[in-house]
């Protein structure tokens, strides 16, 4: 008899709960977040399993990988689509939300969610993390201008670079602000020196991909755009058409229909907020910095004088990630004259 496995996960435990094809419950339990607890009472209570599903968090993508190492058939939801599913259940707890998603998998009215492979997930991690040293070298820069303008002092506008040696002349002249400046200065420094590690790392591995240098072909985009967006889609194929890119960034507009009422809305904002903010950067540098003409560049002018130039930026973010998407499943680069569709 076929059996159909939900599993909550937490921090410390996980809810199991097996039901068999008839909908009865076979096993409710409880185990260490662990892939060999896991596994262990799996073959014990289901050794029949059809799917094992579970919700996207921040371990889901390692126990998939784990339990699918095991030989189990693990399948993970789309958290939005399962909260909806078990908000419907009166009681929230661990164990209710183990046996609604064993009947989620037992109906089949789940989502799933494509896990990133484990390279992926790396090069995402490191992405991240610089993204973090750039945000606290910004803070740590902010309050310098801020300590200094209560001083009377404005630095102007000026990179951590030059920053810094503005703030050493400032110390120059009076060196009683030395306790005060030198730690974040010296803050600055290594967040810097780390940055630039990073960045040489991810250079690197930009200057390895073939596919992330026919994407460096189109005006506006770097290597960390690039990149960005390869191990945020990780499987082009998944996507049947390039256009559905932009949907799943989260780049075009919700919209709301009901009877007489048919509202269009901002942007969904679904999806990478990273690969989002690279994106609308790439289509700012285009259209602000880039002199050499494009039909992409033409079509977002045309677009900035008639709706403005920051939702201009949003469409030509869009567009680039269309383009993006078809230059990896043509193996074609940029045309600087192809008509934007």
């Amino acid at each position: 008899m076929k059996q159909y496995v939900g599993l909550d996960i937490s921090m410390e435990e996980t809810s199991i709960c097996v039901l068999d094809q008839n909908g009865g419950v076979t096993f409710e339990g409880c185990v260490p977040t662990n892939p060999e607890a896991i596994a262990k009472l799996l073959r014990q209570h289901a050794g029949n399993a059809e799917r094992i599903v579970f919700e996207t968090g921040a371990l889901s993508n390692w126990l998939w990988h784990q339990l699918r190492a095991l030989g189990f058939p693990v399948i993970c939801l789309d958290a939005r689509h399962a909260h909806a599913a078990l908000s419907m259940r009166i009681n929230k707890s661990d164990q209710n939300d183990a046996r609604g998603l064993a009947e989620m998998a037992r109906m089949g009215w789940y989502r799933e969610a494509v896990v990133k492979g484990a390279e992926s997930w790396k090069t995402r991690s490191m992405l991240a993390a610089r993204t973090k040293l750039v945000n606290l070298r910004r803070d740590l820069d902010n309050q310098m201008r801020g300590l200094c303008k209560g001083l009377g002092i404005v630095l102007g506008r000026a990179g951590s670079t030059n920053l810094a040696r503005k703030v050493n002349a400032v110390l120059a002249d009076a060196p009683d602000l030395q306790d005060i400046f030198a730690p974040l200065l010296l803050a600055q420094s290594c967040l810097t020196e780390q940055i630039e590690k990073f960045d040489r790392q991810l250079l690197a591995m930009a200057r390895g991909d073939q596919t992330v240098r026919r994407m460096l072909t189109v005006p506006g985009i770097g290597p960390l755009t690039a990149l960005s967006f390869v191990v945020t889609i990780d499987d082009p194929t998944r996507f049947r058409h390039s256009a559905d890119v932009g949907a799943y960034l989260g780049l075009t507009p919700r919209r709301y229909q009901s009877g007489e009422i048919d509202r269009t809305g901002r942007i969904s904002k679904r999806g990478s907020h990273q690969v989002r903010t690279y994106l609308f950067e790439a289509a700012n540098v285009l259209l602000t910095v880039v002199r050499r003409g494009s039909a992409l560049k033409r079509w977002g002018n045309k677009l900035a004088k008639r709706i403005g130039a920051k939702k201009a930026k949003v469409a030509v973010a869009r567009k680039m990630a269309v383009i993006l998407h078809a230059i990896w499943t043509d193996g074609t680069e940029f045309q600087a004259e192809t008509r934007a569709a």
